[in-house]
């Protein structure tokens, strides 16, 4: 008698996750051995081995789905990650292809379509469209291109904005006059079309370096 796929459902919402608890339980061949409403405890577990496919839900709170994917591909975790979203956001897609997922699904689409991931996923196969890779291929170019629009002395200082320095504590700390640091924080806000230093934090922390 063949083995159920052992499959862990880490969502923050429980009706969703009941939902997927039932679609997937009636599969003979899967089966939900563990559910997880926040991305830390789905990390947790998944470091436990006792899992085939995490079905990851990419908003978790205290670590999202991106993040829960990147440490399971960092420590080579033996278990194989679909990713599922509400949103149909480049940045997720990238994040999760980067992390090692084998593919995205909306949670619109088909229940069909998740038990035939967690299929495809024990089977090794990638679920990423052609549509999908072109986005992520753009997404990345476009990452790559306001990355490179910043100078070095810039991409210095948007590290000290991310850090929660202000402008004079940023002059202090470079040795440069206030209205300096005022002129490197004005350039790159207008290079990441940023509309205030929060939100360049947000994308320095995102995608600096991608």
């Amino acid at each position: 008698m063949n083995v159920p796929t052992r499959v862990l459902l880490a969502d923050d919402h429980p009706a969703l996750r009941v939902g997927l608890c039932v679609l997937l339980d009636r599969e003979p061949d899967i089966q939900v051995t563990g559910e997880a409403d926040a991305g830390s405890t789905a990390f947790s577990m998944l470091q436990t081995g006792q899992f085939d496919v995490a079905v990851l839900d990419c908003q978790l709170p205290e670590l999202d789905g991106v993040a829960v994917a990147q440490q399971v591909h960092r420590q080579s975790l033996p278990v194989r990650v679909v990713a599922l979203s509400a949103y149909d956001d480049d940045r997720y897609l990238a994040g999760m292809q980067e992390a090692g997922a084998i593919g995205y699904l909306l949670k619109n689409e088909a229940p069909t379509c998740i038990v035939d991931a967690v299929r495809a996923a024990v089977r090794g196969e990638s679920l990423w469209t052609p549509e999908q890779q072109s986005r992520i291929q753009h997404w990345q170019s476009e990452v790559a291109r306001l990355w490179d629009s910043l100078t070095a002395r810039e991409r210095e200082v948007l590290q000290l904005v991310t850090e929660g320095l202000s402008n004079k504590e940023i002059a202090q700390a470079l040795t440069v006059t206030v209205r300096t640091a005022d002129f490197h924080v004005s350039n790159i806000l207008r290079k990441l079309n940023a509309v205030s230093r929060v939100e360049a934090a947000v994308w320095a922390r995102e995608h600096a370096g991608t």
